[in-house]
């Protein structure tokens, strides 16, 4: 039923728009009459937008800029990207240079009241984060008194350091860098001792551009809030409903079996859970079993239950006739410390059992 229902929301949205009809609105004449969808991007965020080794545009951004070619034109490869920066992206917009920003651009009131521009939906909900190099000894922000700052101008990172430094009363020095890629090349180059961005954005730099990911954390805390998602120029309606749209369709389309169907038929996904908080919890499960790199070995956790522990029930468990089926993940948890098993895909292609659990703590 839902997918009916978005699919006649669209349907009605795109009503009416051959070319030339008076309902249109001035964009999507101008896309019509152009026949691509211009998209502002970030073009240097992993996950976001960026080009991957085949010269192709990748991402959640880029996602949403295709899903709305595809509503506008019925295909979602006609769309063209446009680098934006931190500086640029905004008069990108509102100049017409390209008809929606799907680029890492937080929600505030200033932008939305001041700008001609219209948030149209949230597709990312983020905070700021500072991340720093270990070599400093940094445990918080707190133990950043007088130290240099990498910031982008513009930008919500920018106010969330005066506000942060302001409110643990400490003093430091900003390093104002327009671009994203020579920030990142001052931050990873020793040029300033912090960065400064959203979470997400710091952990794809440290991934992606870092020398030695390793060798930088980010600090504990989350500051200031930022949902981000497709903007768009004040003034068409249309417009504006045509990108809400397309962005609810495809969180309905996730709603009606993205994680359920890729982690039980694909298998693209380990797990199916049921909101953020499980999903993060089960995730540091995870992480408590695996190593921080491919040089160390499995962190070792101290346990109570005895190496020479026997349990009866295992001389029966397994049938003398091989023919015989039996409950091997009964086994696996009968043997496990603690009894302990993090199964990975327990929803797909279940006559295999693949997981993590220890032995004597390792």
């Amino acid at each position: 039923m839902k997918r009916v229902v978005i699919g006649a929301a669209m349907a009605a949205i795109l009503a009416g728009l051959a070319p030339g009809d008076a309902t249109a609105g001035p964009t999507i004449d101008a896309i019509k009459k152009r026949g691509t969808v211009i998209c502002g991007a970030n073009g240097n965020r992993a996950g976001f937008s960026a080009l991957n080794s085949k010269g192709e545009w990748t991402g959640m951004d880029v996602d949403t800029c295709k899903a709305i070619a595809a509503a506008v034109l019925g295909d979602k490869s006609k769309v063209q990207f446009i680098k934006t920066t931190s500086s640029t992206r905004f008069t990108a917009l509102q100049t017409g240079e390209i008809d929606v920003l799907t680029r890492n651009t937080t929600w505030t009131l200033s932008r939305d009241a001041k700008l001609g521009i219209d948030f149209v939906a949230p597709t990312f909900y983020d905070g700021q984060g500072f991340m720093v190099n270990k070599s400093t000894g940094a445990k918080s922000v707190k133990d950043l008194g007088g130290a240099t700052v990498c910031v982008l101008p513009g930008t919500t990172s920018e106010k969330v350091v005066a506000d942060v430094f302001r409110e643990n009363g400490l003093k430091y020095i900003p390093v104002v860098i327009e671009s994203k890629k020579e920030l990142n090349t001052a931050f990873f180059g020793g040029r300033c001792d912090v960065h400064v961005q959203s979470t997400s954005g710091l952990s794809a730099a440290r991934a992606t551009v870092a020398p030695n990911p390793e060798d930088f954390v980010l600090l504990p805390g989350i500051y200031g809030k930022d949902p981000m998602g497709p903007v768009v120029r004040q003034g068409d309606a249309q417009w504006r409903d045509i990108v809400a749209w397309s962005v609810y369709a495809m969180m309905t389309a996730e709603e009606l079996g993205g994680a359920i169907t890729h982690s039980s038929k694909s298998g693209v996904a380990d797990l199916a859970l049921e909101n953020d908080v499980e999903a993060l919890l089960t995730t540091r499960r995870l992480m408590n079993f695996i190593p921080a790199n491919n040089r160390e070995k499995s962190p070792v956790w101290p346990t109570e239950d005895p190496a020479d522990r026997k349990d009866a029930s295992l001389d029966t468990l397994v049938p003398i006739d091989a023919q015989k089926p039996y409950d091997i993940k009964e086994l696996i948890v009968k043997v496990a410390d603690e009894g302990d098993f993090f199964e990975i895909q327990p929803a797909y292609a279940q006559n295999i059992v693949v997981g993590f659990i220890r032995l004597e703590g390792s």
